[in-house]
């Protein structure tokens, strides 16, 4: 029997339609929610994503707006910017998007980032708070929307589950064993380079994937029913494809993403999201450092 199918833009429809609710109770009371994306240079992928996210703002309610800086920006004049719009009351969120210029490392960046309005969760303090399980204020935005997903699925509860995260990142991998943990899962953390990875797939009645390498899971690596969050994206002739071969793997699956169509359109609503938690925060004076 085919997987089922677990839709991202199905989820992402509904989340949008909370958060325009959400956003205009803020208006009310004259708060008009803004995000800024700072950029360090003029990355095409980037500028790219910033206009989807610009568009998915409007969607909701949110002012999308990015600033780039010049590529030789040194890390005095990023963390100066980001400083700046830590203090400034109209800003609800920031962002320093990545990838970063090569003369930049994002470790000696993101204490800079404003911790109440880190919508995307880089700075130490939220990192630190999600990795002891004391409540981070902002999940990022990827591992925040497998979890959406995961919580779609009917077939598996996470508490007492076996799960296989492939993938160490700390953008994605890494967040997102811990969130798992958080939700007493028994989680096994390998990469693409795990010998005899297969082996720690196949036992795994939740699997995200989340490498960048197409079609790295096979049906012959997946347990029978298990929910498979594929978080790869890679374009292969012209395709967006992801980490998981998807045609074989679905007849084997009980719940699976999509690529395209399953994770990337509820990140997005899960960073907007992040940012009228933000907004809604600063609005009732609920600030936390």
């Amino acid at each position: 029997m085919a997987a089922l199918l677990l839709d991202g833009r199905a989820l992402a429809s509904e989340m949008r339609a909370d958060l325009r609710a959400r956003t205009d109770a803020l208006r009310t009371r004259d708060y008009a929610v803004r995000l800024v994306v700072v950029i360090v240079g003029e990355d095409a992928a980037s500028v790219a994503y910033m206009r989807s996210l610009v568009k998915a703002g409007a969607g909701v309610g949110v002012e999308v707006d990015f600033e780039a800086l010049t590529p030789d920006a040194d890390e005095a004049r990023v963390r100066e910017r980001l400083t700046e719009l830590g203090a400034d009351p109209s800003v609800h969120g920031v962002i320093l998007q990545q990838p970063l210029p090569p003369h930049l490392a994002i470790r000696r960046i993101a204490d800079a980032m404003p911790a109440h309005k880190d919508v995307d969760g880089a700075n130490p303090i939220n990192q630190g708070r999600l990795a002891f399980g004391t409540g981070a204020d902002f999940v990022p935005a990827t591992p925040a929307a497998v979890m959406l997903l995961l919580e779609r699925s009917p077939h598996r509860a996470l508490s007492g589950a076996r799960a296989c995260v492939v993938g160490r990142s700390n953008v994605v991998g890494l967040p997102v064993t811990l969130l798992l943990m958080a939700r007493d899962a028994t989680v096994t953390s390998t990469h693409r380079l795990t010998c005899d990875l297969a082996r720690h797939t196949r036992d795994a009645e939740v699997l995200v994937v989340a490498t960048g390498v197409p079609d790295l899971i096979r049906a012959d690596m997946v347990m029978p029913g298990a929910t498979i969050i594929d978080v790869g994206t890679t374009f292969v002739d012209g395709k967006l494809v992801g980490d998981v071969a998807y045609a074989e793997v679905a007849e084997v699956a009980g719940a699976i993403t999509p690529v395209p169509g399953g994770v990337g359109p509820v990140t997005n609503i899960a960073l907007l999201r992040n940012v009228v938690t933000a907004a809604e925060r600063l609005a009732d004076g609920l600030r936390r450092v």
